[in-house]
């Protein structure tokens, strides 16, 4: 596993099908981003639900997260997290998440969580990732994957293959 401050790429299993959650019932962007949240805390990879909630929200309110094609992107670099991560959902059907898209609501939540002091690695990471979700064949996959193994490996795979 790849250590806070030395980031591989090629080394880092950013999600695990631990952090995923299929068929996510979410009210609004604060409760698919709690749950999100609380995936990253029972898997150890951050160390304060409520304080890195509060970094997110704090994120959230300097410019909307959601990307065309059905996306929501929210992330933080934060003193509260352990290990760089990202935690997806996917939406239940009937439920799409407003993270602020110009062209509506989100299906498919990515939360990327990266420590505070990892500028580069936080850059890197939500680059790749919007690179990947800019394709629509990568959002569909998520979408359509319906199996954490698959998500975890696709996200996974994004960054190793993303140039």
């Amino acid at each position: 596993m790849a250590q806070t401050g030395s980031f591989d790429r090629y080394d880092a299993q950013l999600t695990t099908p631990g952090l995923v959650i299929l068929e996510m019932a979410a009210e609004d962007r604060a409760d698919a981003t709690r749950q999100l949240a609380a995936r990253l805390s029972a898997e150890g990879r951050i160390d304060d639900l409520e304080g890195f909630l509060a970094d997110v929200a704090s994120r959230e309110h300097q410019m909307a997260t959601g990307l065309p094609g059905g996306i929501g992107l929210p992330h933080a670099r934060s003193d509260h997290v352990v290990q760089a991560s990202i935690a997806v959902g996917v939406a239940k059907y009937g439920y799409a998440i407003d993270f602020g898209a110009a062209d509506g609501p989100a299906h498919v939540v990515l939360l990327i969580a990266t420590p505070a002091a990892s500028f580069s690695e936080h850059l890197e990471v939500l680059a790749t990732m919007a690179r990947s979700l800019s394709k629509e064949g990568f959002r569909n996959s998520l979408r359509r994957a319906n199996d954490p193994d698959i998500i975890s490996e696709l996200v996974n795979s994004a960054l190793l293959y993303s140039d």
